[in-house]
C-alpha cells in the first residue's frame, strides 16, 4: 500500500523551481531514502509534506486520500512527524518534559510529572529506544538527543517519520545504533523517509531510494539493486570517484605549531584547554570530533577571529599568536573558513573581486595602492578554468553561484596565493558529490607539492580518507592522536565519545 504519494508537486521561490513536478511514492512499512546533491530540492519536498511550506501545484495523498497540509499541526494529525537536522530541544528540561512539551499531562493547574515520566517511559520501551525520561537533555549524549527527537514524534502517534540528515552530529558507534533503531521502528510498523548524502547509510538501512537532481525525480530504485557508485552517478549525472586516491605522505620540516592554546567564550566558559599539535610540510593533519567540542574555536584562534588567553602559535619559526587575519594570510597561511559566506566571500561582489579579497595589496594585483585590473581579470579567468568554476556570468555576484562553485572560488583564491600552510575548515560542507571529488583532489595535490594542510571536518569519512595523521578533540581538549594506517571508525568513534584506548581496555 502506498502510504505517501505526491503527484506533480511543484514549489517555486520566485523564478527558481525548487521542486519540478515531483512524483514520489512511498510504500507503507519501508525505509525510503531521498538522495541528491545539495540544492536538489530534497528538504523542500519534505517541508511541503510536513506543512512547513505550501506547494504551488500538485497533490499530496496520504493512505490513498488527497490531503491539504497547511501546517505541521495538520501533518501530525495525518500521522506525519519530522525530525530536523538541528535539534529543537530545551537543554535545561528533562527528556520527558521535552517529549510532552505542548501536550502536557495536568493535575489541576500543576503538571503531572509522575504520569508524564510513566507515559514517556512506556513509549520509549515500546519502540526499544532505551532512554531515562528523568535525565536532563544537557546531561545526555548527542545520540540520545536524536532518540528524544524521534520519541517526540512517536509520542504523538505518527505513522510516518521524516528524518533530515539525522546522522550529521553522531559518532560512528551512534550512527550504527541509530540505523539499528530505524530498522526496529520499521519492524514495529512505522514508515521512515530519510534524507541523507551518506550513501553507505542508504545501503545499510533503506529498502528503496529516490534520486532527485535539480528539482526533478531522476529515478526510484530498490536499494538492493544498486551500489554506492551507481547512486552517485544518478545524483550527479556522471561517474564519480568516491575513494580518495593518494600516495603515502612524505613529511618534511615542521612549519606550524600550536602549543597549549586556551580560551574562553562570551559566557566565560573555557572552550579550549591547552590544545597542542604541529604539522609538517607534505602532510595533511586531520582534526576530528563531534561538532561543538572546540573545533570551531581552534579554527577561529588560528584565523585571527578569536583571541587565545594562553599558549602560542608558531609559523616558520615566527610567533603568530593572536595575529590579525590580514597578517596571518599575508605571512603565508591560507584559510578556507567554516562559513564561506560569513568569513570567505562577499555575495554581492563579482568573482574577480572575491578572487583577490584579502590579498588586494599584493603585487602584481596592485602597485602602490592602485589595482591592476587587467592582471585581476586574467587571474580570475585562469582560476575559473583551472578550478572548473561554473558560472553564468562574470559580472554576477558570487551569491548567484551554487554552493559547490562558491566554495571553489574560496579554494582557488587561497591555494593560488601559494601559502605554506592551508587551514581548511569544513571544505566540502554544503557541496555536491561532484565538487567534493574535485576539492579532495586539489587538497591532495597541494599536499604533494610539499605544503601542509590542517583539515577540520565533521565528515569522518573525509577526515579518514584525506588525513595522514588524525587528532581528536573532546570537550575542548586533544584526547588522542592516530596515524591514518591505525585509524578505524571504531577507534575514532571511541575518542570522539571521550573514551581513550586505555580506558576502553579497563572497561
Amino acid at each position: 500500500m502506498k502510504i505517501i504519494q505526491t503527484i506533480n508537486l511543484t514549489k517555486r521561490f520566485g523564478n527558481f523551481v525548487a521542486n519540478d513536478s515531483i512524483n514520489l511514492s512511498v510504500e507503507q512499512g519501508e525505509i525510503h531514502a531521498i538522495v541528491g546533491e545539495n540544492g536538489a530540492g530534497k528538504s523542500t519536498l519534505m517541508n511541503c509534506l510536513f506543512g512547513l511550506l505550501k506547494s504551488d501545484e500538485g497533490e499530496i495523498h496520504i493512505k490513498g486520500n488527497k490531503v491539504n497540509i497547511e501546517s505541521p499541526k495538520d501533518a501530525i494529525k495525518l500521522g506525519i512527524g519530522m525530525v530536523h537536522q538541528h535539534f529543537k530541544l530545551v537543554p535545561s528540561l528533562s527528556i520527558a518534559e521535552n517529549v510532552i512539551l505542548g501536550q502536557e499531562f495536568m493535575n489541576g493547574i500543576k503538571l503531572d510529572y509522575k504520569k508524564a515520566f510513566s507515559e514517556v517511559e512506556r513509549v520509549s520501551k515500546l519502540y526499544g529506544l532505551d532512554i531515562n525520561p528523568r535525565e536532563k537533555i544537557q546531561d545526555v549524549s548527542v545520540g540520545i538527543q536524536q532518540r528524544v527527537e524521534i520519541l517526540k514524534m512517536l509520542y504523538r502517534d505518527v505513522d510516518i517519520l521524516i528524518l533530515d540528515e539525522p546522522t550529521a552530529v553522531l559518532t560512528p558507534q551512534e550512527v550504527d545504533e541509530f540505523l539499528d533503531d530505524l530498522v526496529e521502528l520499521k519492524n514495529k510498523g512505522k514508515t521512515i523517509i530519510i534524507i541523507t548524502h551518506k550513501l553507505n547509510e542508504v545501503k545499510k538501512c533503506s529498502d528503496s531510494v529516490t534520486v532527485i537532481r535539480r528539482g526533478k525525480v531522476i529515478d526510484t530504485v530498490k536499494t538492493k539493486d544498486v551500489d554506492e557508485k551507481m547512486l552517485a552517478k544518478l545524483m550527479v549525472g556522471r561517474d564519480v570517484l568516491l575513494k580518495v586516491e593518494k600516495d603515502e605522505s612524505k613529511p618534511g620540516d615542521l612549519v606550524y605549531q600550536v602549543k597549549d592554546i586556551s580560551t574562553y567564550n562570551k559566557r566565560n566558559i573555557k572552550v579550549l584547554d591547552k590544545v597542542s599539535f604541529e604539522v609538517r610540510q607534505g602532510e595533511i593533519l586531520g582534526i576530528a570530533g563531534v561538532e561543538g567540542n572546540g573545533q570551531s574555536e581552534i579554527i577561529k584562534v588560528m584565523s585571527g577571529l578569536l583571541k587565545s588567553t594562553e599558549g602560542s602559535i608558531t609559523f616558520m619559526n615566527k610567533d603568530m599568536t593572536n595575529s590579525t587575519p590580514y597578517n596571518i594570510k599575508n605571512r603565508g597561511i591560507g584559510i578556507i573558513p567554516e562559513d564561506r559566506y560569513r568569513h570567505g566571500l562577499c555575495k554581492n561582489m563579482i568573482i574577480s573581486e572575491n578572487i583577490i579579497a584579502g590579498y588586494h595589496k599584493r603585487k602584481p594585483i596592485s602597485n602602490k595602492g592602485i589595482l591592476n585590473l587587467r592582471e585581476i581579470e586574467k587571474k580570475s579567468d585562469d582560476l575559473i578554468e583551472e578550478f572548473d568554476i561554473r558560472i553564468g556570468s562574470k559580472t554576477e555576484g558570487v551569491g548567484k553561484l551554487s554552493g559547490g562553485n562558491a566554495q571553489k572560488v574560496v579554494i582557488a583564491r587561497e591555494i593560488s596565493m601559494n601559502p605554506k600552510v592551508l587551514i581548511a575548515s569544513q571544505p566540502t560542507r554544503g557541496v555536491d558529490i561532484g565538487s567534493i571529488e574535485f576539492i579532495h583532489k586539489q587538497l591532495v595535490k597541494y599536499r604533494d607539492e610539499g605544503n601542509a594542510v590542517i583539515l577540520i571536518s565533521s565528515e569522518l569519512s573525509e577526515i579518514m580518507s584525506l588525513s595522514d595523521r588524525i587528532i581528536v578533540m573532546y570537550k575542548g581538549k586533544i584526547i588522542g592522536e592516530l596515524s591514518s594506517k591505525e585509524a578505524t571508525n571504531e577507534k575514532l568513534g571511541c575518542l570522539m565519545a571521550g573514551i581513550k584506548e586505555d580506558e576502553k581496555v579497563k572497561a
